[in-house]
This record gives C-alpha cells, sequence and structure tokens, in this order.
C-alpha cells in the first residue's frame, strides 16, 4: 500500500502522454464498420481500442427482438477513469453509428468512483437494425454528439451475419474540447467524487462556456441552484441514489441552460444581422430619395429652359419654323420610344434564351452528378449483391442470377422455406439502392410444353416480385417478365445444363429521373 501513490503517480503519467494526441485530434472523419443484425439470431461482436488505446477491449451480444427494437448487452474491460483523458470528460457512452454516419447516444456506461480501471456492463435497446458501435469519453450523459475522444469501436463479427458496411462519421467539433481556457476537473478529491456530480460540474460548464449566464440567465441560475444541491447533499453524505438523481436532475438543467442559450444567441444574431440589412436598406433608400430630388430639380430647371425658349419663340416672327422644329424633335422623340421598346423586347428575349440555356446546363450537371455517383457506388453494390448468387455487369444494368434452390422443386411456382430471409435481405439492398427499378425475369429448361413453360416462369416472377413488395420494395421499382425456355445459357443436353437454365435473375436498372425533378434537385 505504501508502493500505491507512486504507482498511480507513473499511471496518470503514462497516461497523460497516450491521451494528449487524443485531445489534440482533428476534424477528420473516422471510419468503421456497420452490421445488419439479422431478426430473432444473436451476434457475438467484440470491440478493439482505437489505435491511441490498442490494449483496451470488449464485447457484446446483440439480437434484434423484433422490427422495432435490437437488444445491445455489452462489457469492457479495463477502462481507466475518463477524466483521466482529460479535464473535459467524466463518463462513458456508447454510441450507435447508422451508415449515413448518424450517432446515437444509446446510453451511459455506469463505473464506480475510486477504482483505477473499470470493466462496466450495460444492456442498451435501439430501433436501429445496421448500426456500428463505439464508445466514448464524454463530459456527461446528457450529450448529443459523439466526441473526439473515441477509445473503443466494434470489428467485423466473425460467421455469416448480413450486410457488413463501412460507414464515416464526424464527432463533436467544438471549440470547447480544443480551447486553452476550458475548465478541468481539478477537484483533488475527484477519485471518490460521485461521476454523476462530476458529470453535472461539467454540463454547467460546457453552459457557463456557451454564454448562458448572459442568453439564458434564468435558466443557468436554476441549473446552479440544482448543482448547490447535489452537492450540498454529497457533503450531508446522502445514500448514493439520492445524490445521483440530483446531480442528474443539475445535469439536464445545464444542457437545457447550454441549449437555450444558443437557440437565444442565433436569435440575437439574426435581430442583429436584420438590423443590419435594415440599416443598409434606409442608407439605399436615402440615397435613392436623394437621387430623385435632384431628377426633380433638374427636372424643374429643365422646364424652366424650356418655357424661356418658348417665350423668345413666340417673340420671334417666324412661328412657322418653330412648329416645324417642334414636330421634328416629336418624331425623334417617337423613333427613339419605338428603338427603346425594341432593345428591351429582344432583351427579354436574349434574358429568356439564357435562363432556358442556365436550366437546361444545371439539369445535365444533375444527371451527370448523379451517374457519377452511381457508377462510384456500383462496386459496393455489386458485393453486396454476390452473396445472393452470381452477379453479372452488362449495358443492360447490374444482373443477379439467384439459383434454383431458391423455389421448392424444379416445376413449383412456391419459395423454398429457406428463401424469405434471403429475400429479406436482398429487398433491404433494394431499398439502400433507391436509385435502380429491379426488372425480376424467370428461365427453365425446355422440359414440357412452351405454353406451359411460360405459364410456370410468369408465375415464378410474379410470385418473386410480389415477396420482394412484401419486404417493403414499391410497386413502381418491380417489373416481372416469365421467360419460358427461350434464352437458355447453355443447351439443355445435361441434366447439369437443365439446372443452370432453371434460374431466376433479377437486374437492376438505373431509373430515369423527369427533368423537373433533376432541375429541381
Amino acid at each position: 500500500m505504501r508502493n500505491y501513490p507512486k504507482f498511480l503517480a507513473l499511471f496518470l503519467t503514462l497516461l497523460f502522454v497516450f491521451a494528449t494526441p487524443l485531445l489534440a485530434q482533428t476534424d477528420v472523419a473516422r471510419k468503421t464498420i456497420a452490421v445488419t443484425y439479422p431478426l430473432g439470431e444473436p451476434v457475438d461482436l467484440f470491440f478493439r481500442g482505437t489505435t491511441r488505446f490498442p490494449r483496451l477491449k470488449g464485447q457484446a451480444r446483440i439480437e434484434r427482438k423484433n422490427k422495432t427494437g435490437t437488444k445491445v448487452n455489452i462489457s469492457l474491460e479495463n477502462l481507466p477513469r475518463p477524466y483521466e483523458l482529460g479535464g473535459a470528460y467524466t463518463t462513458y457512452i456508447l454510441w450507435a453509428i447508422t451508415p449515413e454516419g448518424r450517432a446515437d447516444n444509446l446510453g451511459e456506461l455506469k463505473y464506480r468512483s475510486g477504482s483505477a480501471f473499470q470493466n462496466p456492463r450495460g444492456e442498451f435497446t435501439t430501433p436501429l437494425q445496421t448500426f456500428a458501435l463505439i464508445v466514448t469519453a464524454e463530459p456527461h450523459y446528457l450529450v448529443k454528439e459523439p466526441s473526439r475522444a473515441v477509445i473503443l469501436e466494434n470489428i467485423q463479427p466473425s460467421g455469416s451475419v448480413a450486410n457488413i458496411v463501412n460507414v464515416s462519421y464526424f464527432g463533436n467539433s467544438s471549440d470547447y474540447f480544443r480551447d486553452p481556457r476550458t475548465p478541468e476537473l481539478a477537484d483533488t478529491d475527484y477519485v471518490r467524487t460521485p461521476v454523476s456530480l462530476l458529470g453535472a460540474r461539467q454540463a454547467l460548464n460546457m453552459a457557463k462556456y456557451a454564454g448562458a449566464e448572459r442568453d439564458a440567465g434564468g435558466e443557468f441560475e436554476y441549473a446552479q441552484k440544482s448543482l448547490e444541491q447535489a452537492e450540498k447533499g454529497w457533503r450531508d453524505a446522502l445514500d448514493d441514489q439520492q445524490v445521483d438523481i440530483l446531480s442528474r436532475q443539475a445535469i439536464a438543467a445545464g444542457v437545457k441552460a447550454e441549449e437555450t442559450a444558443a437557440i437565444r444567441k442565433t436569435a440575437r444574431e439574426a435581430r442583429n444581422e436584420k438590423a443590419r440589412n435594415d440599416a443598409e436598406i434606409r442608407r439605399s433608400e436615402d440615397k435613392v430619395s436623394d437621387a430623385v430630388r435632384e431628377r426633380d430639380e433638374l427636372k424643374a430647371e429643365l422646364d424652366r429652359e424650356r418655357r424661356d425658349r418658348e417665350l423668345a419663340q413666340h417673340d420671334t416672327s417666324n412661328v412657322s419654323q418653330q412648329l416645324t422644329d417642334l414636330r421634328q424633335e416629336n418624331q425623334r422623340l417617337r423613333d427613339e420610344i419605338a428603338r427603346l421598346r425594341s432593345e428591351s423586347e429582344d432583351t427579354k428575349i436574349q434574358l429568356a434564351r439564357s435562363n432556358a440555356e442556365r436550366q437546361a446546363i444545371e439539369v445535365q450537371r444533375a444527371a451527370d452528378q448523379r451517374l457519377t455517383r452511381l457508377r462510384i457506388n456500383a462496386p459496393l453494390l455489386v458485393q453486396s449483391l454476390k452473396q445472393f448468387g452470381t452477379v453479372n455487369q452488362s449495358e443492360r444494368g447490374i444482373t443477379l442470377i439467384l439459383p434454383e434452390n431458391i423455389w421448392k422443386s424444379a416445376r413449383e411456382a412456391t419459395l423454398a422455406p429457406t428463401a424469405d430471409s434471403k429475400l429479406q435481405r436482398l429487398a433491404q439492398v433494394l431499398l439502400n439502392n433507391p436509385d435502380y427499378k429491379a426488372l425480376v425475369e424467370s428461365h427453365t429448361d425446355d422440359g414440357g410444353a412452351a405454353d406451359v413453360l411460360q405459364a410456370l416462369t410468369s408465375e415464378r416472377a410474379q410470385t418473386m416480385g410480389e415477396r420482394l413488395k412484401g419486404f417493403g420494395v414499391t410497386q413502381d421499382r418491380i417489373e416481372t417478365r416469365g421467360m419460358g425456355a427461350t434464352l437458355p445459357l447453355v443447351a439443355n443436353s445435361t441434366n447439369a445444363n437443365r439446372a443452370k437454365n432453371r434460374r431466376t435473375e433479377i437486374t437492376l436498372v438505373i431509373t430515369e429521373v423527369p427533368a423537373s425533378q433533376t432541375a429541381t434537385n
């Protein structure tokens, strides 16, 4: 026990050395692996430490109980206390990352105060089906985005599971975590201080950093009082559950103060921007008024000059010449007006043409960008389809050839009992790729009358289309055709060749987007 302070000091020094790069993380997207969990089949998932914490590890059992709920049971080993990763962190949070990069806070991995290393466990539930799991150190349990302090992430599970997807995500890039003025949890008793109380202190720190004292005074004052009650409860030696309840109330109040401050700050900035715009409009209006006043003065002066000229002309004896001059002037003005009208019409026509050309260019650019995106994503789509059968690419599109064993027998249009799970996963692939239309074509060998074979393949194609629609693919994205025995892959000379010709092909064809929709997008 006498050597324990020396050991703790050495441990904290080493941890600071390894944690320093963590706190200096930049806004670079992280990549991890998302898994689509099958319904009713438990999957064992393992975690690995990030490059900064390679020795951390853990495991979880994930089971999708129904279409709206997936249960996650997680167990981690040898986690250091989060505030030893930096003064901003007080707890650990488990996150689910969707393939689109959205992060959902599943909950807090609770641990006891005091121990240098913890083995936390937890049970969580998420409505997601496809997601990755990461663990981060956070300032409190109510954060909305993961911090850059990612310490664990899942790896690809062994065995056969559906649809492994690489995903990218950004964490919380708030300046709070990088500002040198960020308050540290410098409490000398933080080893024995309740975790939730540390989080409450940090929630107040973050609200203060966000300007809540100025922009959300009432909410910030309430959060301070909530924190004072939690601190008093701890000092008065209330039981751990009561202190935890008070601390979590203080965290919620701090988060509300922070969010209110952000909303009011945005509103204030919008009002200031509007005031600046209004002032600029007033200055512009003043300039217009000055220009109008100057124009009126010039017109008045011009009118005076004209009257003087007319009086002088009346004093002359050449009234006839005066009338001739006025007629010529009027004709010139008419011609000038006609010319200006013609130029105005030409300008309108040119503007209309320019707008039409610009719209056509925008439509073509949007279409090109869509095709480029689909070409880039095509290899991933092909890889996703290979788990169901043979995949070929041609000018028609991407063709998936399903084997004969998807049907109950060679001359039935009833799906095999094991087909549903495969078609459900295939439907999920189609739902994740809405730019493609599925053309379902059923083929068979030449063993029978042509009209009977045509009817069999038509019914099979219809059955396959209806099953995919039952798993969520819309009617407008599915087209079915029965091909009979008209397009064999190989000669129907042997039983093996006949089996190859008895197949179902699903060809993914890029859908056309109406020009009006493309221009809007």
